[in-house]
């Protein structure tokens, strides 16, 4: 008798177990249920949570869906560009879930299917991109991309916030014709750069030219001027200063005024 009240017993705590597991669900606060009742998800309580969720055992079944944004890696692609120069360019997505019903009956696995599309669509963007744009112009093709991509997973219940072009591998080749493009360009803008100043230093030269010949004294101020700054310096250059005047006077004795 005893016996069989401690088999009772035994039976009675393990299917009281059972029971609590399987009818008691705690969904935390990011997470979503959805229920599946004989195999159809209904309209109003297909989607549950978060908390504490009761189900029929044997005939409600739960699939927890998440609803925080996930990171993905998007492995890395080979890409032809528009100008024809073969590069790797791997990129990251971040995406959420915002319809849990969608996401699990629209789509087998929407983790694995929109990175496949990811991978997809960054080959299909990116290979109509010239090289410059692809390594410049980083904000527009983002934005392309997560346009596309995210309405193709829209139909998923899933929404992509944010796509980035991680990172560009360029063959040893090319990345040695873009170092000596950079290099002509410099060089380019430094004679500009020079040139420039040669113009605006003849433009003061002139403008200091006629100041001087309309004041002959001002000539003879800078000379006084230049032999002073020479004099302050450390060196062993002898001058012998010739007086302006005397100049003057041999150019009047000789006939020539110029």
């Amino acid at each position: 008798m005893l016996q069989a009240f401690g088999l009772g017993a035994l039976i009675f705590i393990i299917l009281g177990g059972w029971l609590l597991v399987n009818i008691f669900k705690i969904l935390k606060q990011y997470e979503r249920g959805v229920i599946f009742t004989l195999g159809r998800v209904s309209v109003e309580h297909g989607v549950k949570g978060p908390g504490l969720i009761i189900l029929w055992p044997g005939i409600q079944k739960i699939v927890r869906v998440s609803l925080r944004t996930v990171t993905m890696d998007v492995p890395s692609q080979d890409i032809i560009t528009k100008d024809n120069v073969t590069v790797k360019v791997s990129a990251v997505i971040y995406f959420r879930v915002i319809d849990p019903k969608k996401a699990i009956i629209e789509v087998e696995d929407f983790y694995y299917a929109t990175s496949l599309i990811s991978q997809t669509t960054l080959r299909s963007i990116l290979g109509q991109n010239m090289l410059d744009d692809l390594l410049s112009n980083r904000d527009a093709i983002n934005a392309e991309l997560q346009k596309v991509i995210d309405l193709q997973t829209e139909p998923w219940g899933i929404k992509v916030t944010t796509v980035e072009v991680k990172n560009v591998d360029l063959p040893a080749e090319m990345q040695r014709a873009i170092a000596i493009q950079a290099q002509a360009e410099r060089e380019r803008r430094a004679k500009i750069i020079h040139a420039e100043g040669e113009l605006q230093a003849s433009t003061k030269l002139g403008e200091a030219a006629a100041i001087i010949g309309k004041n002959p004294i001002a000539l003879q101020l800078r000379y006084l001027q230049t032999l002073t700054e020479i004099g302050t310096e450390k060196n062993t250059t002898i001058v012998f200063p010739l007086p302006i005047d005397l100049v003057s006077a041999f150019q009047k004795l000789t006939g020539k005024t110029e």
